[in-house]
């Protein structure tokens, strides 16, 4: 096997929206890396994408015979193994979800294919990614299995500094280059990663399972609650509990996050908080874009999840269960609604549409900051976002 392709699930995908508007499910982050960077490990192999259409000049595959995995799907030893067995004659399932098959052409790949194979069931238990809340819920559990993953035969970078205080350091790891003046670790119920280049600031408060990716920061004062992933080139401050970053996106300033999860180019502003749990503490409701309407998680702890390109002003109030689509602004007084579609502009007094032109003056800049361009393959993913999502713009005269 020379080619490994990670394949969007029907079925799942579509649950995963904000989120996989603009990505691969397999490009996710849960843990400390994303799905698709744990199955480059396991395989060794550089995974390619069956994705959308409008995606696949940026994730790309190669169109030859292929192991095709569910890209929801997160590895473990027990799963690989069990996929390393299977024969091009073969599919790997759990009750009616493809796991993994063989194909001869990626490119015109179905489920229905994989049906006229040999069934082989999986029993043991596994970690698949069906629903937005799952990235949070299932998040420490994945920081646990990543850490083994990576630092495993490696030894950590020391911490130099007298004044940084460390609990169960022997679940502590750090890269090269990362910074960390006067913190507070403590990995006594779960590891602690510190990624290349980070950098934790004076007075931060860290619990494990937590880990800060390559190039991140936390900010002097800030207090990490554990469970909770900041993707790289990242920087966060006040209080985050159960919460992932995907990346390249800020908390910078004081405001509470709970069970949360951010895409990349976000950015909330200074005293922004998320609610995320009801004052009657009934079971959380989300926006659900299959069914168009809300869905109950059966959880009780659920707060924001925001697409790419998202970001609030300063004091922003996000209720309980708010979702926010991609290249939305918001701002000003009181709660906006729950449910805050694509390329929105304002809050609870109202919306007006952020038209992908000025959008774009935005992510132009924001992206130069971070030495990266707004290029074509990108600007084509938005502009084909965006008519996906008119239909949800219901103040938009236009559509």
């Amino acid at each position: 096997m020379d080619n490994l392709i990670l394949f969007d699930d029907s079925a799942i995908r579509g649950s995963l929206l904000p989120f996989t508007f603009t990505r691969p499910v397999a490009d996710i982050r849960i843990g400390i890396l994303k799905i698709s960077q744990k199955w480059e490990i396991y395989s060794k192999l550089i995974p390619g994408y069956l994705t959308q259409d409008y995606l696949s000049q940026k994730f790309t595959f190669q169109n030859t015979s292929a192991l095709m995995i569910n890209g929801a799907l997160c590895p473990d030893p027990a799963l690989w193994e069990a996929i390393s067995k299977l024969n091009p004659n073969q599919a790997l399932w759990s009750e009616n979800i493809l796991l993994a098959c063989f194909t001869e052409q990626p490119g015109a790949f179905t489920t229905d294919q994989a049906k006229e194979k040999e069934a082989v069931q999986f029993t043991a238990s596994f970690t698949l990614i069906q629903k937005t809340w799952n990235i949070f819920e299932f998040n420490a559990t994945e920081i646990k299995k990543d850490f083994e993953l990576i630092t495993s035969g490696r030894f950590s970078e020391r911490i130099e500094d007298p004044h940084t205080i460390m609990y169960a350091p022997e679940n502590i790891f750090i890269e090269e280059g990362a910074r960390i003046k006067a913190a507070v670790l403590n990995a006594e119920n779960g590891p602690i990663y510190i990624g290349k280049n980070a950098e934790i600031q004076e007075g931060a408060l860290i619990r494990g399972p937590f880990a800060l990716c390559e190039g991140s920061t936390v900010n002097m004062g800030a207090k990490m609650r554990g469970d909770t992933t900041i993707g790289p080139h990242s920087k966060v401050g006040g209080e985050v509990s159960n919460s992932v970053i995907f990346g390249y996106s800020n908390k910078g300033h004081e405001g509470f996050m709970g069970n949360s999860v951010l895409g990349e180019w976000c950015n909330l502003g200074a005293d922004t908080n998320t609610s995320n749990l009801k004052n009657n503490y009934a079971p959380v409701k989300v926006w659900d874009y299959i069914k168009g309407g809300f869905s109950n998680t059966g959880l009780q702890f659920c707060g924001l999840m925001m697409g790419d390109h998202s970001k609030s002003g300063i004091n922003t109030m996000f209720n309980t269960g708010t979702v926010v689509g991609v290249g939305a602004n918001i701002f000003g007084d009181g709660y906006p609604r729950n449910f805050i579609p694509s390329f929105s502009w304002g809050g609870a007094s109202g919306f007006t549409t952020f038209q992908v032109r000025k959008f774009e003056e935005v992510a132009i800049a924001v992206m130069k900051r971070r030495g990266l361009a707004y290029d074509e393959t990108e600007k084509e993913i938005i502009q084909k976002v965006f008519e996906l999502t008119k239909h949800y713009r219901i103040w938009d005269k236009t559509v």
